[in-house]
């Protein structure tokens, strides 16, 4: 396909209510959508790197500079042949992997319009619904925690994801155990842990978790390592897998047991699948992670969710538990057994609402 134009839109949209995790708190979301034209046909991607440097050093800012000035140059007017092709193609260009993510989901959404075929078919996925969970911030004590579990197992999610801090841990999550002694429970501490004092997740062992997810640095393997050997809960990598490399290291030196796939955080779809077939070779379950999406981002998460190897609900809410308005015109709904179903249309399977984006827009950037 033959990249003729690309209009990027920095958007910035109000959360429903606030998100605290171990790195800060946010009342909005940014991201950075895409619109590529190509012969004819346009397609849409989302870059989820955030305002803040807190998930990674990827940045809206930072991202819009590097697209601007080095990954837009080289893929205007060029002929990539498929979204697999766009790797190479930007690989003079390091790091970035949540821009050059939205790039490519534009062009699987390009593909998919003029193939007639819909993301899950074309990855190859097999569920035309998906077990979802929901993400939990930090709360202002173990009862507001408790309160508002309560609140999202009425609404029917069936899995509970909390995150976590020092200090803001084993009190927590035993208080939802004990409060909701059936529920599918894990933990997320977005590496706010070292392993001189990781040793106070220990009591975790005894509440019946799914996993414990990036307890340590997101640049240690080693100490993942160390720290699955003192804990019988699964550990789970995130913020440390960056490609198949990564998770093929994590797995041999037992740094995990569990991967949370993020098609941002490593660079594209086409990447998370190879990490997808890599884990179940090895029989080792994954899921699919969130990063506060808009639809367009959501509607390529489910897709991906719909793989065979994945095998744990991911953290893909309705649009309801983050957006009171979002950019398209579909709304994700939970159904009643804790999923959300696959979009079947061609591409994403998603109509973006251009008044909406355009009144989210904070910035927008044309090339070509």
């Amino acid at each position: 396909m033959k990249i003729e134009h690309i209009i990027l839109y920095h958007v910035r949209m109000p959360l429903r209510s606030p998100f605290e995790t171990s790195f800060g708190r946010s009342e909005t979301r940014n991201c950075i959508i895409f619109e590529v034209d190509a012969e004819g046909v346009t397609g849409y991607g989302e870059c989820t790197a955030d305002y803040e440097p807190g998930y990674s050093y990827e940045t809206t800012g930072t991202s819009w500079v590097i697209l601007r000035d080095f990954i837009l140059p080289l893929i205007l007017d060029q002929d990539i042949p498929s979204p697999g092709d766009l790797k190479q193609r930007l690989a003079v260009v390091r790091g970035y992997n949540m821009a050059k993510a939205g790039l490519e989901m534009a062009l699987w959404d390009i593909l998919g319009q003029q193939q007639g075929r819909s993301l899950k078919d074309m990855l190859g996925g097999t569920r035309e619904c998906v077990d979802v969970g929901v993400s939990v911030g930090i709360q202002e004590s173990p009862e507001a925690l408790v309160k508002t579990v309560a609140g999202y197992l009425e609404k029917g999610y069936a899995r509970i994801k909390i995150k976590i801090k020092p200090g803001r841990d084993v009190a927590e999550t035993t208080a939802v155990r004990k409060s909701f002694p059936k529920v599918r429970l894990q933990v997320d501490a977005n590496s706010a842990y070292e392993l001189s004092n990781a040793g106070a997740l220990k009591p975790l062992d005894d509440l019946d978790l799914l996993l414990i997810e990036q307890p340590l640095s997101e640049d240690d393997l080693w100490d993942h390592h160390h720290l699955q050997g003192m804990l019988q809960t699964p550990l789970c990598l995130d913020e440390s897998i960056l490609s198949a490399r990564h998770a093929r290291q994590a797995l041999e030196m037992d740094a995990c047991r569990v991967i949370n796939i993020k098609p941002g955080r490593v660079g594209g779809l086409s990447e998370a699948i190879a990490i997808h077939n890599h884990c179940r070779e090895q029989d080792v379950p994954v899921w699919c992670g969130g990063m506060l999406e808009t639809g367009i981002g959501r509607a390529s998460n489910l897709a991906l969710a719909s793989l065979p190897g994945f095998t744990l609900p991911g953290d893909i809410s309705a649009t309801d538990r983050y957006y009171l308005e979002d950019i398209t015109e579909e709304r994700f709904v939970l159904n009643s057994d804790s999923t959300i179903n696959v979009p079947t249309g061609p591409g994403l399977g998603v109509r973006v609402n251009k008044a909406a984006l355009k009144k989210a827009a904070l910035e927008v950037m044309v090339a070509g």
